[in-house]
């Protein structure tokens, strides 16, 4: 069998968007990976499916694996021929113990690299408005270990040499000796006035910084209950912070989002409420595919080559859109069949989608109820005039009726099914009972519905007090009506159907029901 390689990835401090290019591809051609406690669980995401995950995570006061362990299992896994990542947080080379697997691999004769990391050495500090230099106050900085026992005999670290510097002082793995530290600082002639700041889960939604001086700090971190991850930072440039802070400003800073839109819906909802400041969890719930059953695809296929037949197509849904010409493509059903068709979507996103095919619609309302919609048509329809309505195989009948009732022929076809998922749910399961869900969106009914079925079959005997006490945000009334009579309170609706409404309702807390 040829022998595998294992790649040494510094994950970087925990924003899974600090991983470098390199990095992320490693991590995507990975049969295995091999992960510890700092490499954020939302890059494991990118692997590829059927890779192994193995976890040797470290806490203060519990090793998963030892390190020699470690180094053995990397390269036992190699000689079985696999492709490894092993994922370390901040960069590998920093007290990260790459240089003892490193050695390991070559024992072994197993090819490897080291792929450089963002440290938190610098990342941690950034984040909290502290950058580690600055022309008007020091132009270098020292990373130290601050991991080191207090009650050694023998002190690895120049504690003369490191307080006589001018620069920043950077520790690592220190909160446990924070004491230790500021007393062996002001033991060789650092001023008590020195500001320190201490940084907690830095790049993290967990972000915490607490700051004070040398004198102060030790003090500070026992009546707050400070613990580690942090890094501590102990210099002039601290002062900054007051002014420099961003991270925290964020508006959805320090808030974790389950977003249970389909995957292949869900990039923008989920790219928003990382660039706003808050976790997104995906657990996405429902899953789209084309119709299966051979009825409906039968009906579909009938009314796509009848296009020229109808007087109007109805678009509800940007999903709508797309399998819908997806269908066409498949079928080589010319796309000019519609000339003559009139062309209604609701809400801007999905006239939008239309409009990206060379397809203008007729304005119809921004939030999608069928008395409104009906209203909107009434003056653009006439009795007896052929509607088609493309939508999913679980579409609410409160349209169709509207349509209905005012004389029209509605004709509704799937086009796509709209089928429960129950990826991401076991991380999302966990979270939910930790009480780590600080908010949960939904952008449609189904989304409602499926999750509640979701945990169930995942085994929570009770959905709804689980969700209890969690900030519930949907796309508009539709979908709140829906929450509201499953059990749940909703506390933001959006006032149109879009994915920036739906977060700025979520930010600006005004829109209760």
């Amino acid at each position: 069998m040829n022998k595998g390689k294992v790649y040494l990835i510094g994950a970087g401090p925990g924003d899974p968007k600090l991983i470098t290019v390199r990095g992320l591809e490693a991590i995507k051609k990975a049969d295995v990976i091999v992960y510890d406690r700092l490499a954020t669980p939302r890059l494991l995401l990118h692997r590829r499916e059927g890779a192994k995950l193995v976890y040797v995570g470290k806490t203060k006061d519990k090793h998963m694996m030892k390190q020699e362990d470690i180094n053995r299992l990397l390269a036992e896994l190699a000689l079985e021929g696999h492709t490894v990542a092993r994922l370390k947080g901040g960069d590998p080379s920093i007290f990260g113990r790459v240089g003892e697997e490193a050695e390991e691999l070559t024992a072994h004769g197993v090819p490897f690299e080291i792929i450089p990391g963002v440290t938190s050495a610098i990342a941690a500090p950034a984040y909290a408005g502290i950058p580690v230099t600055h022309r008007d106050f020091t132009s270098s900085f020292t990373i130290v270990t601050g991991h080191e026992y207090p009650n050694k005999t023998y002190s690895a670290v120049d504690w003369e040499n490191i307080a006589k510097a001018s620069g920043t002082l950077v520790f690592l793995m220190g909160v446990a000796n924070i004491e230790h530290i500021c007393s062996e600082l002001l033991s060789y002639g650092k001023p008590p006035e020195l500001p320190v700041a201490l940084i907690r889960w830095g790049t993290w939604m967990e972000q915490r910084t607490l700051t004070g001086t040398l004198a102060t700090i030790a003090e500070k971190v026992k009546a707050t209950g400070f613990e580690s991850p942090a890094v501590i930072i102990v210099g002039e440039v601290v002062k900054l912070r007051d002014k420099l802070a961003w991270f925290e400003k964020k508006p959805l800073f320090g808030r974790r989002i389950l977003v249970t839109r389909a995957r292949s819906q869900a990039s923008e909802l989920v790219d928003r409420i990382d660039e706003l400041g808050g976790e997104p969890v995906q657990f996405p719930v429902i899953r789209l595919r084309e119709p299966t059953r051979p009825e409906a695809l039968m009906a579909l296929d009938d009314a796509l080559h009848r296009l020229s037949d109808y007087d109007w197509v109805l678009f509800t849904s940007v999903n709508g859109v797309d399998y819908f010409f997806r269908r066409l493509i498949d079928l080589s059903v010319d796309v000019r069949q519609l000339a003559g068709v009139r062309v209604g979507a609701v809400g801007p996103k999905t006239a939008e989608a239309l409009r990206q095919r060379g397809i203008m619609t007729e304005p119809l309302p921004l939030q999608f109820q069928a008395d409104a919609l009906a209203a909107a048509l009434e003056p653009l329809v006439q009795a007896g005039q052929r509607v088609l309505l493309p939508a999913a195989d679980i579409a609410k009948e409160t349209l169709p009726k509207a349509l209905k009732a005012m004389g029209l022929n509605v004709e509704e076809v799937d086009v796509y099914e709209n089928v429960i998922s129950l990826e991401g749910g076991e991380e999302a399961l966990e979270l939910l009972r930790q009480r780590a869900i600080n908010a949960i969106t939904f952008t449609s009914s189904s989304t409602v519905t499926n999750l509640l079925r979701a945990l169930e079959m995942l085994g929570e005997s009770e959905p709804l007090a689980l969700l209890r006490g969690i900030d519930i945000a949907c796309i508009g009334p539709v979908t709140a009506q829906t929450a509201l009579k499953a059990g749940l309170t909703v506390t933001h609706v959006a006032e149109q159907a879009t994915i920036e409404s739906l977060l700025q309702s979520l930010v600006s807390n005004t829109n209760h029901l």
